[in-house]
């Protein structure tokens, strides 16, 4: 039976958190683009690597835990759903928002990596299974990547201007706040989200597919819609890419080398769909050099669906 007075409480919690995503995501984009210009780093590289990771946190906070805990299905699950909810909902939500430009190294270098990232682990898992030595290769492979990225003049396109920017003390401090708010705010949208829909009902493997994956993607929603709005494309495009890679390298790697997981015969449906998201994603991006508000409303259209299916709400 729902308490009015205990939903009220986890209503409230959810206004807050969104407050605190929106504040901290603004105070994150605006620090962190100032020290790649600073830095002389590109937007896409600092996108791809501080903006990507440090919003990959709850995700692995979340799969991490649950590798520990013996429950490799929602270490798997929370981040296949994640990646899926990131290319869907939030990259499609903000290119309805604003039209998002794509250069040729994120499509070529960087989306094509992904493409074989994320068809790497359909293969890792064809098996039911993901190994101690699958997740090493997974985390050597983001090794060699953070390295090619920075041996190689940190993604700057030939021809990019690089303009002077003075920071200020209080730019990194800020920046470490925002991050923080960012992580605090997801922590408690998914606490709060869950009881509320435990409240009416759901399973808790709906929640996990659902809710927790929508939750630890929400600094990646927040951090890229800030970031398109105030015209911040390599960050916006790159953050998600960086994410996706972390998510699939970095967190699965390190839980399959804490220890060996077996997977539910359905995450394989749901890997290939992530492999089938992704190549459409790219495709997306080379086509015109930038994502299009339509192709931004078909993939939170397709994501919707996805979504609503896991939920139990359509069915086929």
């Amino acid at each position: 039976m729902v308490r009015p007075m205990e939903l009220v409480i986890q209503l409230l919690g959810m206004a807050l958190s969104v407050a605190l995503l929106g504040k901290g995501a603004d105070l994150f984009v605006d620090g962190a683009s100032q020290i790649a210009r600073k830095m002389n780093i590109s937007e896409l590289a600092i996108g791809l690597t501080l903006v990507g990771f440090g919003t990959s946190s709850p995700e692995f906070a979340v799969s991490i835990g649950a590798a520990l805990t013996g429950r490799p299905d929602l270490s798997v699950g929370n981040i296949v759903g994640s990646n899926i909810f990131n290319l869907g909902f939030i990259l499609g939500g903000c290119a309805i928002v604003a039209p998002i430009a794509c250069s040729r190294q994120l499509v070529f270098r960087d989306g094509l990596f992904l493409i074989a990232v994320t068809s790497a682990l359909g293969f890792f898992i064809s098996d039911l299974e993901l190994t101690r030595i699958e997740g090493g290769i997974m985390v050597a492979l983001l090794v060699g990547y953070l390295g090619f990225l920075f041996f190689n003049n940190s993604g700057f396109e030939s021809g990019e201007e690089v303009e002077e920017v003075n920071i200020s003390p209080w730019t990194i401090p800020l920046g470490l706040v925002g991050l923080l708010m960012v992580l605090g705010g997801a922590h408690l949208l998914i606490e709060c989200a869950s009881e509320v829909a435990r409240n009416f009902g759901m399973s808790e493997w709906a929640i996990g597919v659902t809710i927790v994956a929508a939750g630890t993607s929400a600094p990646e929603l927040v951090t890229c819609l800030v970031a398109a709005l105030k015209g911040k494309h390599g960050i916006s495009a790159g953050t998600l890419i960086g994410s996706d890679l972390y998510n699939l390298l970095g967190v699965l790697g390190v839980a399959s080398l804490i220890t060996p997981m077996t997977v539910d015969p359905s995450g394989k449906t749901s890997v290939f769909l992530l492999v089938a998201m992704v190549v459409l994603v790219v495709c997306f991006m080379r086509s015109g050099w930038k994502i299009s508000r339509a192709e931004g409303t078909f993939l939170v259209s397709l994501n919707l669906v996805r979504w609503l299916t896991d939920m139990g709400v359509l069915k086929f």
